[in-house]
């Protein structure tokens, strides 16, 4: 069996410590030159450590000032389900509401936006052509909890009154709602999750630390002839949030 490296290690020992209330919550750790002389390891071995630990909300770094046990956290519920689309109100709301937070979000939409090659192969257009893009702000009591960039075709609902998502009657009424409001039946969603690292722009959006875990969701809606009607890209910080996907069981 391969030896562990050597951060893993120290990152583990520094878990056992807070585990064993060496360090309690709030309080600073000592400075990377002194644990890596306790540990026998170089300070960038201890700083690997850390960078670990922060990324997955164990420790938190302030800027001079040094590096603290991370305040313990409770994670907001994102539910994911095509069950949860709702002719009135939003499931994000109510899964706000299910633990106690306000939940709201902040938009802002962009229209004649061209297409970026990955955006287009996911929606079925040529790369170029031109879409309606909305970037989402998601927030927990006024704290961000989710960010979400959408595209939509802008031939689909030009000169339409659900052109844009969130502005007219139908404003905030959600993918599904909107495209019936034009005649188009919604039939089912494709999502495709996967850890990575947050760039500097999102975790400066999330209030997190740069580089620590999130889940990226490409989402993709299909009407029911088969056409790509929106596809979204939910990004979600996993020391704050846990994802639980709801899967309806159709009986015969």
């Amino acid at each position: 069996m391969p030896e562990q490296p050597p951060y893993l290690r120290i990152a583990d020992e520094l878990r056992q410590r807070i585990a064993e209330h060496v360090w309690e919550p709030g309080d600073r750790l000592p400075s990377r030159a002194q644990i890596g002389q306790e540990c026998g390891v170089g300070e960038n071995v201890v700083r690997r450590a850390q960078e670990l630990l922060i990324s997955q909300g164990v420790l938190e770094g302030r800027a001079g000032s040094g590096t603290y046990v991370a305040e313990p956290r409770q994670r907001v519920r994102v539910v994911r389900s095509s069950a949860r689309e709702q002719p009135e109100g939003s499931p994000f709301r109510a899964d706000m509401k299910a633990v106690g937070k306000q939940g709201d979000w902040e938009s802002r939409t962009d229209a004649k936006v061209p297409a970026p090659a990955e955006i287009a192969a996911r929606l079925g257009i040529a790369e170029g052509e031109l879409c309606v893009r909305t970037a989402y702000e998601f927030l927990a009591d006024g704290r961000p909890v989710q960010l979400s960039t959408s595209w939509e075709p802008y031939d689909l609902t030009a000169g339409s009154l659900v052109v844009l998502p969130e502005g007219g009657p139908h404003a905030g009424a959600g993918v599904v709602n909107r495209m019936a409001a034009i005649g188009i039946t919604v039939s089912h969603a494709v999502e495709q999750p996967e850890p990575r690292q947050a760039t500097a722009e999102e975790a400066s959006l999330l209030g997190i630390q740069k580089a620590a875990l999130v889940t990226h969701i490409r989402r993709t809606y299909y009407s029911d002839q088969g056409r790509p009607v929106e596809t979204a890209d939910i990004v979600v910080p996993a020391a704050h949030c846990e994802i639980v996907y709801e899967i309806p069981i159709s009986r015969a």
